[in-house]
Formats: C-alpha cells, sequence, structure tokens
C-alpha cells in the first residue's frame, strides 16, 4: 500500500497531503529546540521500592478519598518502558506538535523528530476533539536498537550504550534525516486533553 501511495503521488502530485505516510522523511533541520509548554503538568511517576512504599501509598490514597474510598482498591499493573516521556498534540486530527517532558510545565519542541516515527500517526481518524494531547514513552526495542548499533559497528561507528539514551538523543537531534534511520517508537499510555474514559484500562 505504501508503494502504491508512492506511486500515486508521483503522478499526481496535487493529490499528496501534508499528512502523507510518505512525507515523513526528511524535512529540514533546525537551528535549535525551540520550548514546548504544556497546557496540562506532565508529571513523572513516583517509584516504589519496598512494599512498605505501596502500603504507604494506599494510605495516601485512603486519606485523599476519606469516606469515599472503597474498602479494598484495585490497581492496573503494566510494564514501564524505559525510554523518554513525550506529548503528541493533534488539532482539528493533524499532528501539530511533539514535545519532551522537560521539567514538566515546559519541554523541548521535537516535532520536526517525532513526524519521521513510524508509530506515530500524522492524522487521527474521527471522531476526535478540536484539541487532543497523547502522552508515551518513545524507546527502541532491543532487536531495533540491536540491529541499529549492528550497523554502526558496520561503518565503523560507535555502538551506543543504551537504548534509553539513544532514544533519547535521537529526539533531540537537530536534523530529522538521522531520527528517521533509526527504529525509534512511541508507545501512547495516556492523555493529557481530549480524551475523556471512566477509567485507566479504557484509555
Amino acid at each position: 500500500m505504501f508503494r502504491e501511495l508512492e506511486r500515486l503521488e508521483s503522478e499526481h502530485p496535487d493529490w499528496r497531503r501534508r499528512d502523507s505516510p510518505t512525507q515523513r522523511v526528511g524535512g529540514e533541520p533546525v537551528d535549535g529546540l525551540e520550548k514546548f509548554p504544556h497546557r496540562v503538568p506532565m508529571l513523572s511517576l513516583a517509584n516504589a521500592f519496598e512494599v512498605q512504599d505501596l502500603h504507604d501509598f494506599e494510605e495516601r490514597l485512603r486519606r485523599l478519598l476519606g469516606t469515599a474510598a472503597p474498602e479494598v482498591f484495585r490497581y492496573v499493573v503494566e510494564p514501564k518502558f524505559d525510554g523518554l516521556a513525550m506529548e503528541l498534540v493533534y488539532e482539528d486530527g493533524r499532528l501539530t506538535g511533539a514535545g519532551t517532558r522537560g521539567d514538566g510545565a515546559v519541554g523541548e519542541n521535537v516535532t520536526h523528530n517525532m513526524r519521521t516515527v513510524r508509530t506515530v500517526p500524522l492524522s487521527l481518524r474521527p471522531p476526535y476533539d478540536p484539541y487532543v494531547s497523547v502522552r508515551g514513552e518513545v524507546i527502541f526495542d532491543l532487536a531495533g536498537f540491536e540491529s541499529m548499533n549492528a550497523r554502526r559497528i558496520e561503518k565503523g561507528e560507535a555502538a551506543f550504550k543504551n537504548p534509553r539514551n539513544a532514544a533519547a538523543g535521537t529526539v533531540r537531534q537537530l536534523d530529522p534525516e538521522v531520527a528517521s534511520r533509526r527504529p525509534l517508537q512511541v508507545f501512547a499510555h495516556s492523555a493529557g486533553e481530549g480524551i475523556e474514559l471512566d477509567s485507566h484500562s479504557d484509555l
């Protein structure tokens, strides 16, 4: 389907849209990374190292909820990817911005690189709110990381030490051509705005 789309666009250039999958690669380098303000603070997760940390967390929940606290709390447990936190912003269904967490209030604008990531939709399927923000983690899966390192070694380049730092460094590149050649992925896990669901499981 991708090749068919390339053929159609080459035969009919006026049919090519800005959010076409064929437009992911390339783009002009930027001079520097601009600030990316988060309309809703992008908070980080706290760690629990001991069982007592979890008991303390539940006690804080009970105090916060007071009489509305259930007798037994139900939890959602999911793996945590070790990557770089990212917010993707869609306006009228089109990807218009992508920013790192930064200090939670302001991150760095890396839209030019996130447009090259194949797991990032450039447009949403209706219905959607006029403004939608999706949060997730930018990662290299281990297979992609090892394959990328093998290619680097073949070219005489130094291998990256670990996937997380390599992903963070790739996202912050000024030239999107660099990001387009690396197997970045985005795993979306939560919403900032424009998505209303009843539970984390539903999300």
